[in-house]
């Protein structure tokens, strides 16, 4: 199995999009002053030996250079021993509502951009569960199945918007038949469904739904997103910023429905929560899933992994060797064709 132990590190790959970007610039600028300086035809007399390209070539070594010392910072690395390991854990899916009324910016900086943030941590602190991701609005969608890949867990979760959902509204019970569906047949007690959403437009057969869940051996938690008080929702129209409004024109107003929310949680014997206590709610939703009983099960994993961050580095070395020993002067052998 493959795997970079520092995966984040990979981020700084952005970098070099930009650094081309300022090469490109820079080399538009050093162009025009020579062309100030003098005829350019004359300035290249003047200055015979010095080559056209091997600023662009030099330039490229240093981009080789860069990723693959990215990728060494990174360390790549290689699973050697692949063997059955036992282990408990119970199933906990997280449910994120991407609806519209998620835009709206009544917490800091959005609700969904909250409750992704949200995610992230509550990953993190549920590790040693095993774990998935549902995104719903009109309908819900599995975006990951329980694993204990926890990284992907999060880029999912990071990567969560609003136009993955072609129709609009809060389906908290698709949600609930969706985990259902997904969890295995034979876990009845080990099991958990954690629903982050802001409660507006909720269907009404949510909380029956959820009860019939619940008998099920489902423990429903609920974490709700925004304010009493609400907001408008963010929308562009003809690319001009606006606010979504109702048929009559009117900005529509979205509110947190706590109580909806609160009665869901009671019916799924769980309790709800409100986003905005943070690290708060994490430890408590940790506190009571640790409670449930945990089950046993066999899992396959890689117990050792050898790196070979060594070999990225080394070969990033040797493109800025290559680069330093490179000058900028013609080679005297082929200078008359200007290459290298």
């Amino acid at each position: 199995m493959f795997r970079f132990e520092n995966i984040d590190y990979l981020n700084f790959l952005a970098i070099i999009p930009i650094l081309i970007v300022v090469f490109i610039v820079v080399g538009y600028f050093r162009k025009k002053a020579i062309r100030q300086f003098g005829d350019w035809a004359l300035v290249q007399q003047l200055i015979p030996q010095v080559s056209k390209y091997k600023h662009t070539l030099k330039f490229i070594l240093l981009l080789f250079c860069l990723v693959f010392a990215i990728i060494a910072l990174s360390n790549p690395q290689w699973g050697m021993k692949k063997e059955k390991v036992k282990r408990k854990s119970i199933d906990v899916f997280i449910a994120l509502d991407i609806s519209q009324s998620m835009l709206a910016q009544d917490i800091s900086p959005s609700r969904l951009e909250r409750a992704k943030n949200f995610c992230q941590s509550l990953i993190n602190g549920l590790k040693g569960e095993r774990m998935g991701v549902i995104i719903f609005a009109g309908n819900a969608y599995l975006q990951m199945p329980l694993t204990t890949d926890y990284a992907a867990a999060q880029l999912f979760l990071r990567s969560a918007n609003t136009n993955q959902a072609p129709t609009q509204g809060t389906a908290i019970s698709e949600a609930i038949d969706l985990a259902e569906k997904s969890f295995e047949e034979d876990n009845k007690h080990h099991k958990a469904l954690i629903i982050i959403t802001d409660g507006e437009n909720h269907d009404q057969e949510t909380l029956e739904r959820t009860k019939k869940a619940k008998e099920n051996g489902l423990m429903v938690f609920t974490v709700g997103v925004g304010t009493a008080g609400g907001g408008y929702i963010p929308m562009y129209y003809a690319g001009q910023p606006g606010f979504k409004t109702d048929e009559s024109g009117n900005p529509v107003k979205t509110k947190l429905n706590e109580q909806m929310l609160a009665d869901i949680a009671e019916a799924g014997n769980g309790v709800y929560y409100n986003l905005v206590d943070g690290e708060k709610v994490i430890n408590a939703l940790k506190d009571r899933i640790e409670n449930i009983e945990k089950r046993e099960f066999e899992q396959r994993s890689f117990t050792e992994f050898e790196s070979y961050f060594q070999y990225f580095l080394a070969i990033g070395l040797l493109f800025l060797i290559i680069e330093f020993i490179i000058s900028y002067r013609k080679n005297r052998w082929i200078g008359d064709k200007d290459i290298f």
